[in-house]
């Protein structure tokens, strides 16, 4: 959707394209850089598409295949891509408007200091991982059972099930009290601050300042064991009382992107940067490419931080063999119903998710699945991309990266959306499972303890990757989306009627 962004937006905004702000014009200007030196022809198609609300998704599915081709392709793509973003994208502070790179350079050295909570003293052992779900908490072996189900039913990915039972068995592991976090969007409602805190982490916060969820943040740094800090203006002493912090704590990304750069600069390293923002429509894009600004000074300045980032499930993914095979056996044993409704529908509903398998340039095959929801627009496609490049182009850099595709879950955000809610209700009749918030944020909280703990996992830049794009596939818990039977949009309607059924 087009944004028209007022002429009192601050921070981090989109160009002037045609006479207004547009985040449709500045995608597709980014999505077509990203490609122009791989292939002309794909990036006339972004900047022409006649329709691109509706079709986006076809031009980002032909960019996955293409970066999946080729490990040159994937690192050219990423960094065009970004650096495109970076360009095109401007940085407004009071009247004055410049290049982003400027902007990054004006930070107010005197608008925040730093806060600092602290709870329990961290002695003993650290917490066993434990995971709520449906109503139980598992650990142990009835989680190494659960494990399994899920890797049985395609609802994860092998790597998954390894990594989290590699954790089962070393609850060493789980004693955070050496390493070091910077959590943007700490409050979101898949972050794993109070999971990196009650394990004794050190935890820098960064989130919107707002009061009520500061006060929840401040709670947790009280309550658990580990170091809590947090950026607060800089006109209040930070010595007051835990709610009057909370009425001063915070930072907004998009406006405070320098301060943010400077403060985290300031912070003793070596640290895992994890980037857990989001917010609808075209802010998300805005959001994210100020925590890419973020990322891109720090970078330039030390050598001692890692990434991590959450990928949504869904997006356009190039997938493992093994996931097409099972798809496409599912796809043959569907019922008489399924052939039925594909006839009468002329074949839009129950189509294959796989027609077959693809072929990399060094020879490997793989397969690629398109779970992208035209609903969802392209300003989500496009931030989460962002976030994809940053994480391609750090590991080829030499910078450690976690980085894992979370499961489909009932957020807040997806549950406010009442065609996505219908559809997450409907899905499990297509073999795709939706996890509770509480849920995920356990699982992936652990693989991210995965990543930095074992030191054979991909998130080490050291570690040699097969193809690029195994960095989101290894360890994925897509709920099942790469492995139903059925391209997942030939279904939504089906999942939506199912849902609102479920719900009568």
């Amino acid at each position: 959707m087009t944004t028209d962004e007022s002429d009192t937006a601050q921070g981090v905004v989109f160009p002037v394209v045609d006479g207004r702000r547009s985040s449709l014009a500045t995608g597709r200007a980014v999505f077509a850089d990203a490609v122009s030196r791989v292939d002309t022809a794909l990036a006339t198609g972004f900047l022409r598409e006649p329709s691109w609300h509706k079709n986006y998704h076809h031009h980002i599915r032909t960019l996955t295949h293409l970066s999946a081709r080729s490990a040159v392709y994937s690192s050219r793509i990423a960094r065009d891509g970004l650096d495109a973003a970076t360009r095109r994208m401007r940085f407004v502070r009071g009247r004055d408007e410049m290049d982003l790179a400027t902007g990054m350079s004006v930070a107010d050295p005197d608008r925040f200091a730093t806060a600092t909570v602290s709870g329990g003293d961290g002695q003993g052992r650290p917490p066993a991982l434990a995971v709520p779900y449906r109503g139980a908490l598992l650990e142990g072996d009835a989680l190494r059972r659960q494990l399994q189900t899920w890797q049985t039913k395609g609802i994860v990915e092998p790597g998954f099930a390894t990594a989290l039972t590699a954790v089962i068995d070393h609850p060493e592991w789980s004693d955070l009290s050496d390493l070091s976090f910077v959590l943007l969007g700490a409050g979101a409602e898949l972050s794993p601050l109070v999971a990196l805190l009650r394990r004794g982490a050190t935890v820098a916060a960064i989130d919107v300042p707002r009061p009520q969820l500061w006060q929840r943040l401040i709670r947790e740094g009280r309550r658990n064991p580990g170091r809590l800090s947090f950026p607060v203006r800089r006109s209040e002493a930070v010595d007051r009382s835990d709610d009057q912090l909370a009425d001063h704590a915070g930072l907004d990304l998009v406006t405070d992107a320098p301060e943010a750069a400077r403060w985290i600069g300031a912070l003793p390293g070596p640290f895992t940067l994890g980037s857990y923002i989001y917010t609808p429509g075209a802010d998300h894009v805005r959001a994210t490419v100020a925590v890419d600004a973020v990322i891109r000074r720090l970078s330039a300045r030390r050598s001692d931080l890692g990434l991590a980032f959450l990928a949504t499930p869904t997006d356009v993914y190039a997938v493992p063999i093994e996931a097409v095979e099972m798809s496409l056996a599912r796809y043959h044993s569907r019922s008489a119903a399924a052939i039925a409704l594909a006839g009468l529908s002329a074949h839009r509903l129950f189509r294959p998710q796989y027609e077959g398998t693809e072929i990399a340039v060094d020879g490997d095959a793989f397969g690629l699945s398109d779970v992208l929801v035209e609903q969802q627009g392209p300003n989500y496609a496009l931030a989460m991309r962002l976030q994809r490049w940053r994480a391609m182009d750090a590991r080829v850099h030499g910078v450690g990266v976690s980085v894992n595709v979370a499961p489909p879950t009932s957020t807040r955000s997806v549950v406010r959306n009442r065609l996505l809610a219908m559809a997450y209700r409907g899905a499990a009749g297509f073999g795709v499972e939706i996890f509770e918030p509480a849920t995920t944020r356990a699982l992936m909280a652990a693989l991210l303890v995965h990543d930095l703990r074992n030191p054979e996992s991909y998130a080490h830049a050291e570690v040699p990757l097969e193809q690029d794009w195994r960095m989101f596939t290894h360890g994925a818990n897509h709920g099942g989306l790469w492995r139903v039977a059925y391209e997942p949009r030939s279904v939504l309607t089906m999942a939506v009627a199912r849902g609102a059924l479920s719900r009568g």
